[in-house]
This record gives structure tokens, sequence and C-alpha cells, in this order.
């Protein structure tokens, strides 16, 4: 478990922190599971607030982790039902962050494992390579599938995303049944800790 704090929500790239410390960037589409992941990890129950409505997050959400690095929630994307002028102000709001942030270190694009990759998340693998950030690719809600399952989902993946090898910049993960916490957990000790 990981001492995390919830420091700060952001609406606009001029806001963003000025202290150098690096940053964990956390991605993905509405309702895949980036809340739960954040308060899988943390000691404290309900540190990112979680919904059952995709597109909550609409702001850049700063949780400080061990006094070491932020983890950064960016706003999901995909069939949130808001206005399509919202969702271009959160797509401009993330596109200046990856941008312009100069401490992010490691991105983890969460995909759910029971579905292909959609459009949006292949463009952000495309937005992650050319800004050159690292990544980590994690299959969320891994419980939800059986071993059959589970290998097809990492065989799919592959397709779309070669480069990725299992265990390395592709992990499985379940916040329900605690799978994946630890390779996380060990990943970022090994970055920060």
């Amino acid at each position: 478990m990981l001492d995390i704090k919830f420091t700060k929500s952001i609406f606009r790239v001029q806001d963003l922190p000025t202290e150098i410390i690096p940053e964990v960037v956390l991605c993905g589409r509405s309702n895949v599971g980036k809340s739960t992941f954040i308060n899988s990890l943390s000691k404290k129950k309900n540190i990112a607030k979680t919904s059952s409505a995709p597109g909550k997050t609409r702001s850049l959400n700063y949780y400080l982790v061990e006094e070491k690095f932020h983890l950064v929630d960016l706003p999901g994307y995909g069939y949130a039902k808001v206005s399509i002028a919202a969702k271009q102000k959160w797509q401009k709001l993330i596109n200046e962050f990856l941008s312009n942030s100069t401490n992010i270190s490691l991105a983890f694009h969460l995909i759910d494992s029971r579905h292909k990759p959609t459009e949006l998340d292949i463009a952000l693998n495309l937005m992650l390579r050319n800004f050159e950030i690292p990544y980590i690719v994690i299959l969320s809600k891994i419980d939800k599938l059986n071993q059959a399952e589970k290998s097809k989902s990492v065989k799919r993946i592959k397709e779309f995303f070669p480069e990725l090898n299992f265990g390395d910049n592709l992990m499985l993960s379940s916040s329900i049944k605690n799978i994946g916490k630890k390779e996380v957990e060990t990943r970022l000790a090994k970055l920060f800790l």
C-alpha cells in the first residue's frame, strides 16, 4: 500500500504545479477504472472519487505519492454523456498537459481487457509515443475474464500495439482482486522510492 494524498484539481494548463517533482500519468477512456486503480494502491479508501457514470473526472487530478512523485489522473475520454464542447475542452487540456509538462516520467494507459482498443485508445498511444513518454499499458478488469479470455485479450492488444511485452510494458490488473497491484508498486518503487 502506498501513502497517497489528493492535492489539487487543475482545469487550465496555466495552473500546472511549478515545483519540479516527477509525474506518473494515469490515462484511459471513461469508466476504465482509473479512480478504482488509484484507490487500490492507497492505504486509505476512496482517495479518488469513483462513479458509475462515465466522465466523472473533468480535470487533471493530482495525487502526491509517498511525498516523492505525483500521480496525475487525466480526464477519461470516450462515451461520457457530455457535450461536444466539453469533450473538446478536456482533449485540449490533455494535449496541453502532455506537451507542456516537463515532469512526466511514465504513463499508465488503462484499457478495458474485455474490449479491443478504441480509436481513442490508439490515438492516445500515438500521442504518448509522439511526446516520447514511456508508457505501460494496463489491461484492467481482468477478473471479469476466464483464463482463455485473458490469453485472447493479451494476444489482441499486441496486435494493436506490437511493441508491448507482457511483464515489461504490458500488465494485467484487477483492483477488486488485487491482480497486478504488486507489479505496479514494484515498478513505481524502482523509479521513485
